[in-house]
């Protein structure tokens, strides 16, 4: 990461790709198949530049001091009248509203089932055909000018078409979950690299795409969920963040933090907006609700409510842990300080919190990762900058690639249990792992999911919730 890929303030941002150096547009592919390709994924310019991206997004929605007088603070709740909007950004709010209206032509089908509603295929073929003519109305004509005939403006809408169709569940296995919310910031990020959005000083454009984007699609994903009763994909089980979602806990940890300077790129470790609710509030379904409309983190948690029953700490320990954080929203938030020092993505992530949690557990995870595919905008090429990545206590074995004994007899090797950063093996677990729903047959993927390092133990006679 280079200086002159940063704002005013030195913040990393998404690099607007040059026409001199646009590659031609492809239809992106499948290339993470064993934990060999998960590692280079994690050191690939693909994986920076969805970090740099998530950060971007995370960073403008931090609350602001005014310059002329810091007992003042820009804030940004959801369906806030203070961020601007520009045509771009309506026209993307636009495509989700048309995504939402098809719904209504594809009822769910009536009779028992065991799992999801076979109704969302029907809503999904109707978002297939749908696409190219949406994409078309919803993108800017700056974008599609990148494309020089009808050949290459095809071949950028199939390019574009595959991480939106990617976004929301998988027809086949009638699922959803954070890979393919990861499909969806990737779309996003593939429209802002193609300078698709208007210019704007820094973080309007991003909290517009933020409140104006990314939260209703979560409502529609959630309202896809419901309406044909989709199923976690990659859940880690009772010990997973969510079934579902994570980007909106970066997100809404990020609405909430203590306010930064205008003019600083100082970013507080702990803390709290003067008047935000405490975390504790969150295992609390009243103050879900109260908050959902506002905050992205409550709004997550009240769907949370919307479809699990039974104590909080008991179906969702993890997100309890994290309400017991006594050092504020930058704390759970958490990510460093921005500094000309500071080269590579990599070295911004810290050790804890939000966003060290998402690389750990959603971009380090082969069965959430592994259907994440590549093309010209997200290039399945090695990041030149990217240090050797820290050795993470959340990766666990990773499928091993498919050997040959013998021309007619496949076998799979021994799953190895080293993280795909590490430079040796490290010791086998015994403990069982569940493959997920979606495995290839003979491979194996640990969960391995570890109590958060700010566990609290669940409430009891003398220990109150």
């Amino acid at each position: 990461m280079t200086d002159d890929l940063r704002d005013g303030h030195g913040i990393p941002l998404l690099q607007v790709i040059e026409l001199a150096a646009q590659q031609p547009f492809e239809t992106p592919s499948k290339r993470i198949n064993d934990g060999d390709d998960l590692s280079f994924f994690l050191r690939s310019s693909a994986y920076a530049d969805i970090m740099t991206w998530l950060l971007q997004l995370n960073r403008s929605m931090i609350p602001v001091k005014h310059s002329h007088d810091s007992g003042l603070v820009d804030t940004w709740p959801l369906q806030s009248k203070n961020i601007p909007l520009s045509p771009e950004v309506v026209k993307l709010s636009n495509l989700i509203h048309s995504l939402d209206a098809l719904i209504e032509k594809a009822p769910p089908e009536s009779g028992p089932r065991r799992f999801g509603n076979a109704a969302f295929r029907t809503w999904y073929k109707a978002v297939q055909e749908a696409t190219p003519s949406l994409l078309q109305d919803a993108l800017s004509d700056k974008l599609w000018g990148r494309a020089r005939d009808d050949a290459e403006r095809s071949a950028l809408n199939h390019e574009l078409a595959a991480y939106l169709l990617g976004s929301f569940g998988s027809p086949k296995r009638l699922d959803y979950g954070t890979g393919h919310e990861l499909s969806f910031l990737a779309f996003l990020a593939c429209i802002w690299k193609l300078g698709g959005f208007a210019h704007a000083d820094a973080g309007v454009q991003e909290r517009a795409i933020v409140t104006t984007v990314i939260q209703p699609y979560l409502d529609l994903v959630r309202k896809l969920i419901l309406t044909y009763s989709l199923e976690p994909a990659g859940s880690h089980g009772v010990w997973g963040l969510d079934d579902h979602s994570f980007i909106p806990y970066i997100l809404g940890s990020a609405q909430y933090c203590a306010p930064i300077d205008a003019d600083s790129t100082k970013i507080p470790n702990e803390g709290s907006l003067s008047g935000s609710p405490s975390p504790s509030r969150t295992v609390k379904s009243d103050s879900a609700e109260m908050y959902r409309d506002t905050n992205m983190y409550f709004s997550a948690i009240a769907f949370i409510f919307d479809v699990k029953k039974g104590p909080f700490w008991e179906h969702s320990p993890t997100l309890y842990d994290i309400s017991g954080i006594k050092d504020g929203w930058a704390k759970i938030n958490k990510v460093k300080s921005y500094t000309h020092a500071d080269v590579n993505v990599n070295l911004l992530i810290d050790q804890q919190g939000m966003i060290k949690m998402y690389n750990a557990e959603v971009l380090s995870k082969f069965p959430v990762v592994q259907h994440f595919p590549f093309g010209s905008l997200f290039r399945w090429e090695q990041d030149p900058s990217a240090p050797i990545p820290v050795t993470s206590a959340h990766m666990g074995s990773q499928p091993r690639p498919l050997t040959s004994s013998s021309t007619n007899n496949l076998s799979f090797a021994q799953p190895s249990t080293r993280t795909p950063w590490s430079g040796t093996a490290a010791p086998i677990s015994a403990t069982p792992v569940t493959g997920a729903p979606w495995a290839a047959t003979g491979t194996s993927s640990a969960a391995n999911v570890t109590r958060a390092p700010w566990s609290r133990p669940p409430p009891g006679p003398n220990r109150p919730a």
